[in-house]
């Protein structure tokens, strides 16, 4: 994946304010070509750069306000499989390699503490998981942002 440049990082920004904004909408409010504009969302969208819509989703509005955090430590003959089995689990909504006691972090979201405890069995009956530890996010103190480091490129630095 390409970095992205001033330009890319004013059009997110603009499309941060305004989810909604056309293309055409765009180009005039930023003052560049809508072709050039149109281009580029296209760009970033092939190249990974702009992930789906429902990431920005909160979890609540499906059910589920309980969020965790799992660390997984894997048996090294499995992963490949284990972490592919793991994909498929719906409530695994994100997944990280890591280093140190665990091989994954995962972040889960279940309906509430029973349905977290019936995910961690679940999670621990998948082939190649060694163990878990759980730890439940009381608050979200921050949620996931990039707007701050998209106004530093927009800026050139």
């Amino acid at each position: 994946m390409e970095p992205i440049d001033a330009l890319d990082a004013r059009i997110l920004l603009a499309l941060d304010e305004d989810p909604d904004a056309t293309v055409l909408a765009l180009a005039r409010a930023l003052g560049v070509a809508r072709n050039t504009v149109s281009s580029r969302l296209a760009r970033m969208g092939a190249g990974g750069v702009l992930g789906e819509v429902s990431r920005r989703l909160d979890p609540a509005a499906l059910g589920c306000g309980t969020v965790a955090f799992v660390s997984v430590a894997l048996s090294q003959a499995s992963s490949e499989r284990t972490i592919a089995q793991l994909r498929t689990v719906p409530e695994v909504v994100e997944m990280h390699s890591t280093t140190g006691e665990a091989d994954l972090l995962l972040k889960v979201v279940a309906r509430d503490t029973d349905d977290l405890h019936r995910l961690t069995r679940a999670l621990l009956g998948v082939e190649g998981v060694v163990r878990t530890s759980t730890a439940i996010s009381l608050a979200q103190e921050l949620p996931t942002r990039y707007r701050e480091l998209l106004v530093r490129v927009a800026r050139g630095g």
